[in-house]
């Protein structure tokens, strides 16, 4: 079953700039086990940030977090100032666009 994990700060607007770099540098190489992660902003109040990431399993996060001292995310947030505030959920349906190759069978 997918997880997903959620970090959450406030950052203030003179570093969104190095918090928007810091997000592209740490997502150059993604380890095997992360789907897909986004870089996100309130659109009510665009100090609130967050950093939302699809894992393959629970087993595929803990695999990974077991390989780092400091999650990746949390970095990227450290480098504009801010100290999120995180959040792990399961995945319990999935809908989107079809293409060929979601019809491959699932990894997990």
């Amino acid at each position: 079953m997918k997880v997903i994990t959620i970090l959450e700060a406030r950052v203030s607007p003179e570093n969104w700039e190095a918090l928007e770099k810091a997000f592209k540098a740490g997502t150059e190489l993604l380890p095997p086990q992360l789907v897909q992660s986004f870089l996100t902003h309130n659109a009510k109040d665009p100090t609130l940030w967050r950093i939302i990431s699809v894992w393959r399993s629970r087993e595929a996060l803990e695999e990974v977090r077991r390989t780092e001292e400091t999650p990746a995310g949390i970095l990227v947030f450290r480098a504009a100032g801010a100290e999120p505030a995180q959040s792990l959920f399961d995945v319990i349906a999935q809908v989107g666009q079809r293409t060929k190759e979601d019809n491959l069978p699932d990894p997990d």
